[in-house]
C-alpha cells in the first residue's frame, strides 16, 4: 500500500476561454482522517485513479475521465517548500498540457469521391463557429481526404462539379459553384441547386445533428455514415439515387451545348419562386407549409433526406462521438447491402428501392 506523503489538488478554471490552474489546496499529511475522506470521495464519484512511482516516491495521479476539472499530483512530504511549489507549477504545466488535448478531442470527416468525375468539395462554416480549413478542395475519382473537424463545428459541405479555369485562373463550376473563383469557398455557400451535408456537432445535451438537405435542390448523390458512435442513434441519411436522370422537366438544369445532359435538379422554391414552395411570407409555419408534389418526389426517391423546410421529423438524425464518413455517388445498392449489416433504428428506409433503378451516376 502507498501512503500519501503530500497531496495536491488542483482545480481548472476557464478564463476567456484559457484554462487556469488556481492555488493548490493543501492536505495535511498528518491528518488520516482527511485522506480517509479524500478517499471515500473518490469513491463515490467513481474515479478511477492510477498511482506510479517515480525516483523518490514521486507520484502522479491522473484522473481518467478527461472532463473531470481536477488534476492530482502526489509529491514527498520530505521536499522544502520552494521546491514544492516549484513542483506544483511544473506538474500543473504538464499536467495540463497533457489533458487539453484530451478534452478537446475534434471528429473527423472522411470524404470519399465515388463519382466517376471530379468533385471540388466546398465547406461553410456558421457564423459564430470554429472555422474548418480548407474551405474547398479538389477530389479526384477514387480519392478521399480526411478532415479534422474543430469541437462544436457547425455547417455545411457540399460538391462542385464541371469546374474548369480560365485563362485568368478563375475557377467556375457548372453546379453548385460558391462564386469565390477558387478552388477555396473562403466563406461563399454553395449556388443551388446543391445537395448539401450539414452538421452541428456537440450541440444539445452533447449531441451531433445532421443531415443530408434537398431543400435547395440536388446536385449529386450523397451518403453521410456515422463511425463509432457511442449513442443517440447514429443512423446513416442521404440520397443515393441520380435524382438528376429523373428530374421533373420543369426542375432540370442541363449542360450548354449538344448533350443538353441534366447535370442538378431544381428545388420547386427556386424554380418558380412561389411562397408555397418556399414556406416563406403566409407559409412559414409547419401548418401553413405541407409537403408539395415536388418535395414529395424526393422524398419518395430518398426518404431520409430532407426534402422541404419542415421536414425534421424524419429527416434529422443525432448521434455522440462519431467521425463521419461522406460520400460522394455512392453505390446504391453496394451502399444498400453495407448498411443492412448497421441494424439502423430510423423510421424510414434509406432508399427507395423501387426507385434505384435511375441511378447510374454517369459522367
Amino acid at each position: 500500500m502507498i501512503r500519501l506523503s503530500s497531496l495536491s489538488i488542483y482545480r481548472i478554471q476557464q478564463e476567456n476561454g484559457i484554462p487556469k490552474l488556481e492555488d493548490p489546496l493543501q492536505v495535511d499529511p498528518s491528518a488520516n482522517q482527511r485522506e480517509n475522506e479524500f478517499a471515500s470521495e473518490l469513491k463515490k464519484k467513481e474515479i478511477p485513479i492510477e498511482i506510479t512511482q517515480i525516483g523518490r516516491s514521486l507520484c502522479f495521479i491522473l484522473l481518467s475521465s478527461p472532463f473531470l476539472p481536477f488534476i492530482v499530483s502526489i509529491i514527498p512530504f520530505q521536499s522544502k517548500s520552494q521546491m514544492d511549489r516549484l513542483l506544483h507549477i511544473i506538474l500543473a504545466l504538464i499536467f495540463t498540457s497533457c489533458l487539453i488535448p484530451a478534452v478537446v478531442q475534434s471528429t473527423s470527416f472522411k470524404i470519399v469521391n465515388r463519382c466517376r468525375h471530379t468533385v471540388w468539395p466546398g465547406i461553410l462554416t456558421g457564423a459564430d463557429r470554429p472555422l474548418l480549413n480548407p474551405t474547398g478542395f479538389t477530389l479526384n475519382p477514387g480519392k478521399s481526404r480526411t478532415l479534422r473537424v474543430p469541437v462544436s463545428w457547425s455547417g455545411r459541405l457540399w460538391g462542385r462539379t464541371y469546374c474548369t479555369t480560365d485563362s485568368t485562373g478563375k475557377l467556375t463550376c457548372l453546379t453548385a459553384d460558391c462564386g469565390s473563383g477558387k478552388v477555396q469557398c473562403e466563406g461563399r455557400g454553395a449556388e443551388p441547386p446543391a445537395t448539401l451535408a450539414e452538421f452541428t456537432l456537440n450541440g444539445d445535451q452533447g449531441l451531433d445533428f445532421y443531415d443530408v438537405s434537398l431543400v435547395d435542390g440536388y446536385n449529386l448523390p450523397m451518403l453521410v455514415i456515422p463511425r463509432d458512435g457511442k449513442s443517440g442513434g447514429c443512423s446513416s441519411t442521404g440520397c443515393l439515387v441520380d435524382l438528376n436522370s429523373a428530374c421533373p422537366t420543369a426542375l432540370r438544369v442541363a449542360r450548354a451545348g449538344r448533350s443538353r445532359s441534366v447535370v442538378a435538379c431544381k428545388s420547386a422554391c427556386e424554380a418558380f419562386g412561389d411562397p408555397r414552395f418556399c414556406c416563406s411570407e403566409g407559409y412559414n409555419t409547419p401548418d401553413t407549409c405541407p409537403p408539395t408534389e415536388f418535395s414529395a418526389y424526393f422524398k419518395h426517391v430518398c426518404p431520409r433526406s430532407y426534402s422541404y423546410a419542415y421536414d425534421d421529423k424524419t429527416s434529422t438524425f443525432t448521434c455522440v462521438g462519431a467521425d463521419y464518413l461522406i460520400i460522394f455517388c455512392p453505390l446504391p445498392y453496394t451502399s444498400e447491402k453495407l448498411l443492412e449489416a448497421r441494424k439502423e433504428t430510423a423510421d424510414l428506409p434509406l432508399v427507395n428501392k423501387t426507385m434505384m433503378h435511375i441511378g447510374r451516376h454517369s459522367g
